[in-house]
This record gives C-alpha cells, structure tokens and sequence, in this order.
C-alpha cells in the first residue's frame, strides 16, 4: 500500500470573532561575541570540488548576506549563501577562520 502524503497549508479557521493569529517571529537576534559558528571543509554533490561552509549564523539573512560578501571579498573567491549557510568555494578554512575571529566571531573547526 502507498503512503499517503498530508497536506499542511497552515490555514488556521476559527469561529471566534476576536481571534487574532500570533506570526512567528523572526530569529533572535545573538550579538557577534556570542555566536558560535563551525567552518568545515565539504566537496559532497559538487562534483569532487571543495567548498568552505560556514555554519551556525543567527541572525537575520541581510546580515548573513553581508558576512559572506566580505568573506568572499576577502578570500577573492565565489561562494552563495543557502540554508542559513554560507559556501565560500575552495579550501579556505584557514583563512574564513581568522577573518571570523578578527570580526569577534567564536569559531571552532570541524571535520578533518
């Protein structure tokens, strides 16, 4: 037997006339000094190349955004942001990190 897949739309109906529908707020926001953020090494689905990804942001995307221009900027290569993460290409670990740490981000190295 096939599984049936549900169906969430995320409409809320109610008959109370004075109900008023709490949004979900955006992220909190964690100052830089107490973010910890994990830069690892990945060449996963990219055809054998290597990507530095930088993971553990919080904050809102425009910030994410500008984090990844200068990381970009700095290491004079390409890179995206997707997922809440940052893909800087090449092995740039070394030099990510020490750029992070120079903005007061907490940084820890994973993977090998």
């Amino acid at each position: 037997m096939a599984k049936k897949k549900k169906n969430k739309i995320g409409i809320i109906y109610s008959t109370n006339s004075n109900f008023e529908y709490q949004y979900e707020s955006e992220k909190e926001i964690i100052a830089i000094e107490n973010q910890r953020l994990e830069v690892c090494i990945d060449k996963k689905n990219r055809g054998g190349k290597v990507a530095t990804i930088v993971k553990g942001f919080v904050g809102q995307e425009s910030d994410l955004k500008d984090l990844e221009k200068a990381l970009k900027s700095a290491c004079g290569v390409g890179g995206s942001t997707k997922n809440g993460e940052i893909i800087i290409q090449g092995n740039n670990r070394d030099k990510v990190m020490e750029l992070l740490q120079k903005k007061g981000y907490h940084c820890k190295r994973v993977g090998g």
